[in-house]
């Protein structure tokens, strides 16, 4: 079974991943509002989500801007499926904490267990911005292809 779906960026991204190192081919990418996430499929936005975090950006998520984004996550939770990819490592989230944070990486690794858990998002820290690219692809892709498979039955 093939793979035919368009990926959808939110507007607002400000890294935006290109894909364009997906083999054997890149996937189509078209780039509008999404109300929740980063990245999704077209025509299921309101079925599955990817947010695309740095580390630095973490660290902001889970401290100053901590109201903003588990509001975030409670919509995320309402997705079939929902993904947080973070582009660094935990063992880097640790060794390497951003340089002008006070926020503990024990009390942000905390977080994400508390928030994976009460909101079922996936969680998904990766060892660098390609690796979070390609599993973001990957778990949309697999989202896809299962979708098609139960509607197939």
């Amino acid at each position: 079974m093939t793979s035919d779906f368009t990926i959808v960026i939110d507007n607002r991204e400000q890294k935006p991943y290109t894909f364009q190192n997906i083999k054997p081919e890149p996937p189509q990418t078209v780039t509008q509002t999404l109300k929740t996430g980063d990245y999704s499929i077209q025509g299921m936005e309101g079925l599955v989500t990817c947010e695309r975090k740095e580390i630095s950006d973490l660290f902001s998520s889970v401290g100053k801007n901590r109201a903003r984004f588990e509001r975030e996550m409670q919509r995320m939770s309402e997705m079939q499926h929902a993904a947080l990819i973070i582009e660094t490592s935990l063992a880097s989230m640790f060794t390497n904490p951003p340089r002008h944070t006070k926020m503990n990486p024990k009390s942000v690794f905390r977080t994400l267990i508390a928030w994976s858990q009460r909101y079922g998002v996936h969680i998904w820290p990766m060892w660098s911005r390609e690796s979070a690219e390609k599993a973001t692809y990957l778990i949309l892709k697999r989202y896809f292809d299962d979708h098609l498979e139960r509607k197939n039955r």
